[in-house]
């Protein structure tokens, strides 16, 4: 059965690597499925969770914060800014980050931001639930 061979590395540090029956990540142009025999793709992550079925074991989910995503010949490399599991997600503090964003001003990009960040990793988590 053919399978791709997943990395997933961030700027700190590789996240995960190995076999998987398909990942689903979110670029700019928009959400993508990928199974094995794709077509190559070069792509930049947009924000976002992305999704691992590994061949063996759950489904594996991750906070993405920007990035590239690379297909070629059933190879996939998630280079990430920042990449995080749901285990490494701190559910409180990420909460605290989207309230102090919701009282923001509606202009301010960085409380924008922050509010993306939060609803990524808060969406991980529950997805991993």
């Amino acid at each position: 059965m053919a399978e791709l061979t997943v990395s997933v590395v961030s700027l700190e540090h590789p996240e995960w690597d190995g076999p998987a029956s398909q990942i689903v990540v979110k670029t700019l142009e928009g959400e993508m499925g990928v199974l094995p025999g794709h077509e190559p793709v070069l792509a930049t992550l947009a924000e976002g969770p992305i999704r691992i079925d590994p061949v063996d074991g759950d489904p594996m989910y991750f906070a993405v914060h920007g990035g590239f995503f690379s297909l070629d010949e059933n190879r996939a490399i998630i280079l990430a800014d920042v990449a995080e599991t749901a285990e490494e997600i701190n559910v409180a503090r990420a909460q605290e980050a989207k309230s102090n964003a919701e009282k923001a001003d509606d202009e301010d990009l960085e409380a924008i931001a922050a509010m993306r960040r939060a609803e990524t990793r808060l969406r991980v988590v529950e997805l991993a639930d």
